[in-house]
């Protein structure tokens, strides 16, 4: 029995490289994004984001540099690729929730073998009682008071995870489009 081959348009790319269209110079063509290949440029960008985190820098500046940081990585693996800001987008929301993962998991063990716990709930109480310091209405002061119980702590920690999880995203999400429209196009001559 004698199969055919498939036809030259559905072989499937790893590879930026091995996709560039042949009636276009290399210079001018726009690669789609390599997702096999763009999730090394993603994790170290995410790495580097959270060391520099861990080293005193910003959440936020962290945030959005991971996703400009993952676009200057794809750029360097790929130097005469074009990368859009929609696909510099989609590799600061990928890095961006890396990040996120990264840092959650080493903070979470910072918090467990350095038995920072009492230390957290302790700097979460004296915020709240700070800002319940600064109102007296009696709603909001009830509020305060569930929060300071342990369903509320819990509540609030839970909340705070995931605002940090969309804030990742949609930071890296800024800093990949920023990266996408700064550094995107192919040669600058």
């Amino acid at each position: 029995m004698i199969l055919a081959e498939p036809p030259a348009q559905a072989v499937l790319a790893t590879e930026p490289s091995s996709i560039i269209a042949e009636s276009q110079p290399a210079s001018a063509v726009v690669l789609p994004v390599a997702w096999s290949a763009a999730f090394r440029p993603c994790i170290l960008a995410a790495l580097i984001a959270s060391v520099f985190m861990s080293l005193g820098l910003n959440p936020f500046v962290a945030m959005l540099s991971v996703g400009f940081l993952a676009v200057v990585f794809y750029r360097q693996r790929w130097p005469g690729s074009a990368i859009r800001p929609a696909a510099g987008a989609r590799l600061g929301a990928v890095s961006g929730a890396l990040w996120f993962a990264i840092s959650s998991i080493f903070e979470a063990l910072v918090v467990l073998f350095a038995h920072k716990g009492p230390e957290v709930r302790d700097e979460l109480m004296k915020r709240i009682n700070e800002a319940a310091s600064q109102t007296s209405d009696p709603q909001a002061l009830a509020a305060f008071g569930w929060l300071k119980t342990a369903g509320g702590l819990e509540f609030l920690m839970v909340f705070g995870v995931l605002f940090a999880l969309v804030a990742a995203i949609v930071l890296g999400v800024a800093g990949g489009a920023l990266g996408g429209a700064l550094m995107g196009r192919s040669n600058r001559n």
